[in-house]
């Protein structure tokens, strides 16, 4: 088992625990009532947005593999926005802020910059390659270094060449 997992557990338990407190918290600051209104009406939201940004992703999907380019960037929005709807769909104040946050556009082109990266990571570069095209480099402009020059051979008696017989060790 990876070592990151064995904390997915204890995550979850600190999500719920959170997702009580705010809730505790806009519960008392605004009543109770409200509160569970806002939880339902981010449900309902992520709901609906969860239907539309799997169309979206999928029609992405396709039209990226007809036109014969690497799918990796319409799979990563795809990826980000239904997680972003999922959230929102889960009840809970926190999670739909966080999935809300998923859905503005500057914060989604983030998420998807991540799991680019993150994806780039564990897969070898030919898959990325397949998934996200061709990779851009950077490179600095700077002095040039000087390139290194390879190892001289070692020269013994002027370069002619010399008899002689190998001898194991214990036999003679």
């Amino acid at each position: 088992m990876r070592r990151g997992l064995r904390f997915v557990p204890l995550a979850l338990l600190l999500a719920v625990v959170l997702e009580l407190a705010v809730f505790v918290g806009v519960g008392r600051a605004l009543g109770f009532g409200v509160a569970v209104l806002l939880v339902f009406a981010a449900s309902l939201l992520g709901l609906v947005l969860l239907r539309r940004e799997g169309m979206r992703a999928w029609r992405g999907f396709r039209a990226a593999a007809a036109a014969g380019q690497p799918p990796g960037g319409q799979v990563t929005d795809g990826l980000v926005g239904l997680a972003g709807a999922l959230l929102l769909a889960v009840p809970g104040l926190v999670s739909g802020v966080v999935g809300l946050l998923l859905l503005v556009p500057p914060v989604r082109r983030l998420a998807r910059a991540g799991v680019r990266r993150a994806t780039e990571r564990r897969v070898s570069s030919m898959v990325a390659g397949d998934l996200f095209g061709p990779r851009t480099v950077r490179v600095r402009q700077g002095a040039p270094q000087p390139a290194p020059q390879p190892e001289q051979p070692v020269v013994v008696d002027g370069g002619r060449a010399i008899e002689g017989e190998i001898v194991e060790p214990g036999r003679h």
